[in-house]
C-alpha cells in the first residue's frame, strides 16, 4: 500500500514538473516574440510564402565554383575566407528576392502584426565557413534573409519540408528533380545573355501551363498522337479540370497574398502580378486551361496564348522577375532576350528536345 502512495506522490510531482517546465518555455517564446527591432523580422514559418534559394543562384559564383572544380573543396573554402569582405556579384534570382522584399514591405504597410509574408531560406551546400562571405554579401546589399541552411556539402533537399518551403530555386538542376519528386515546387534557374530593366515597385512572374502549373496530361498526347488528337481530347474534356503541376501549389500562395491586397481596395495598385503564357492555341485548346483555374479557386492577372509561336519577344514585353517553363528550348529562347528563366524538370517535355525524342540510355 506504501508503495501505491509513493508512486502518486511521484507522478504528482513529475506532473508539477512538467507545468514549470512548459511555463518556463511559453515565457521565454513570448519574450523572444515581444523583443523590439528596426530591422524586420522573417515571419513564422507557418504563415509565410517560404522561398528557399541556393547561394548560386542568389549570387554569381561563376569563378568561385571553378576553383572548386579544378582545386577541390579546401582550396575553394580557403579562397572563400581569403576573399570575405568582398560582396558577391548578384545572380539570377537576386532580382527575384529584391521583389519579394518590395511585396513585404507593402505588406507590412497595410497589415502590421500580419505574419503572412515572403521569408527567403538560403539554402546551400556550401561548408559553414563560407558563410561568412555570404552574410557580407547579404547585408552589402541590403536583403532581409535570416534563416540559413549551410549543409557542408551535403545535399540540402531534405531539409526543405522542414523549412515549409513553398519553392526551392537552384542551380543544380539534379536537386531540382529531387525536390519536385519530393513534391516541392522547385525550378533550376539560368542567368539572361542580356539584361532587361526590370520593375522595381511590382513583383512579376510568368508561368507556362502545361507540365508547370498543370500535369503533362495534354502534353502527352501533343508528343504520342499530334496536334489534331491534342485539340480533340482538350473540346471532349473541357470541363474536366486538368490535374496539378509541380508549380500549382507556387501560384496558390502568391494569390494567397495577393488577395491581402484586393481585401484593401489594392488591386489595381497590387505589387504582385502573374502571367500566364502557352504555346497553346486560345480557340482549340484554352477554354479547359481557364476553367481549370476557376475550378482551383485561383487567377492569373494575364493569360497569353501564342498558338506555338516563339515566347521570348513577348517576355521581352512582360520582363518578369523570373518565368518558369518546362521545356529547355523554351527557356534558351526566353534567356537571349534578357528573360530570368527557371526550367521544371517535370513531364514527358524532358524526354525531347524540340520536338525531337532524346534517345535514352540503354539499360543493361
Amino acid at each position: 500500500m506504501s508503495d501505491v502512495k509513493i508512486n502518486e506522490s511521484s507522478q504528482v510531482e513529475d506532473n508539477a514538473e512538467e507545468k514549470e517546465e512548459e511555463k518556463d518555455w511559453a515565457a521565454a517564446k513570448a519574450f523572444f516574440e515581444h523583443l523590439k527591432t528596426n530591422k524586420p523580422r522573417p515571419p513564422k514559418p507557418g504563415f509565410a510564402v517560404t522561398i528557399a534559394v541556393s547561394s548560386r543562384t542568389l549570387f554569381n559564383m561563376v569563378a568561385e565554383r571553378l576553383i572548386y572544380e579544378k582545386e577541390g573543396v579546401e582550396n575553394y573554402v580557403a579562397y572563400q575566407v581569403e576573399h570575405e569582405n568582398e560582396p558577391l556579384k548578384p545572380g539570377p534570382a537576386f532580382p527575384f528576392v529584391k521583389a519579394l522584399m518590395t511585396v513585404n514591405a507593402r505588406l507590412r504597410e497595410l497589415y502590421p502584426d500580419s505574419e503572412e509574408l515572403f521569408d527567403i531560406v538560403l539554402m546551400t551546400n556550401n561548408h559553414a565557413q563560407v558563410g561568412v562571405r555570404l552574410i557580407n554579401s547579404i547585408n552589402h546589399y541590403d536583403l532581409t534573409i535570416e534563416r540559413f541552411c549551410m549543409t557542408g556539402g551535403k545535399s540540402p533537399i531534405g531539409y526543405l519540408k522542414a523549412y515549409m518551403t513553398n519553392l526551392y530555386l537552384s542551380k543544380n538542376a539534379e536537386k531540382v528533380t529531387e525536390a519536385i519528386d519530393e513534391g516541392i515546387a522547385a525550378a533550376t534557374m539560368f542567368m539572361p545573355e542580356t539584361e532587361n530593366e526590370l520593375c522595381d515597385n511590382q513583383l512579376r512572374v510568368a508561368f507556362d501551363g502545361d507540365a508547370v502549373l498543370f500535369s503533362d496530361e495534354s502534353e502527352i498526347i501533343v508528343k504520342q498522337s499530334g496536334l489534331d488528337s491534342f485539340f480533340e481530347h482538350e473540346k471532349k474534356f473541357e470541363n474536366k479540370p486538368l490535374a496539378q503541376g509541380p508549380l500549382k501549389c507556387f501560384l496558390e500562395a502568391l494569390g494567397k497574398l495577393q488577395r491581402k491586397f484586393y481585401t484593401k481596395n489594392e488591386r489595381l495598385d497590387c505589387p504582385i502580378r502573374t502571367f500566364l503564357v502557352t504555346a497553346r492555341s486560345a480557340a482549340s485548346s484554352g477554354a479547359r486551361v481557364l476553367k481549370t483555374l476557376r475550378s482551383w479557386g485561383l487567377e492569373v492577372d494575364e493569360a497569353l496564348f501564342l498558338a506555338g509561336a516563339p515566347k521570348g519577344p513577348l517576355l521581352q514585353k512582360i520582363k518578369p522577375h523570373i518565368y518558369f517553363d518546362d521545356q529547355m528550348f523554351h527557356i534558351e529562347g526566353a534567356k537571349e532576350l534578357g528573360t530570368i528563366s527557371a526550367h521544371v524538370p517535370y513531364g514527358i517535355g524532358q524526354k525531347y528536345h524540340r520536338g525531337k525524342l532524346i534517345e535514352q540510355p540503354k539499360k543493361e
